[in-house]
């Protein structure tokens, strides 16, 4: 059984950093292309950052040089290290993972394309 289990959310200040961690089981996350999105109230929910089954990252234009995907394989965990953190920021955060599909020629940021979801970590960021 797939299961995606986010953590490390929290509240910060604008500038500060947090790490939101995905703990993947019932498959083996470095196998599979899977991301970080987020979603406010009202709000589409958008792409944040994806990776590769070898290993690409892809970030939306506005967390470039902030934000950093990454895996540990030996944990079966995927990672999201967020730093310089703004108010936009906030929102509530997704781990999403395709499995089952290839992801070759995927559009990383597009939702639909990802069907295994976590339930999320709310992220808070004040001025």
């Amino acid at each position: 059984q797939v299961q995606l289990v986010e953590s490390g959310g929290g509240s910060v200040q604008a500038g500060g950093s947090l790490r939101l961690s995905c703990a993947a089981s019932g498959y083996t996350a470095s196998s599979h292309c899977m991301g970080w999105f987020r979603q406010d109230p009202g709000k589409e929910r958008e792409g944040v950052a994806g990776i590769d089954t070898v290993g690409r990252t892809f970030y939306r234009s506005s967390v470039k040089g902030r934000f950093t995907i990454f895996r540990d394989n030996a944990k079966n965990a995927l990672y999201l290290q967020m730093n310089s953190l703004k108010p936009e920021d906030a929102a509530m955060y997704y781990c999403a993972a395709i499995i089952g599909r290839t992801c070759e020629g995927i559009f990383w940021d597009r939702s639909s394309q990802y069907n295994y979801w976590g339930q999320g970590t709310q992220v808070t960021v004040s001025s």
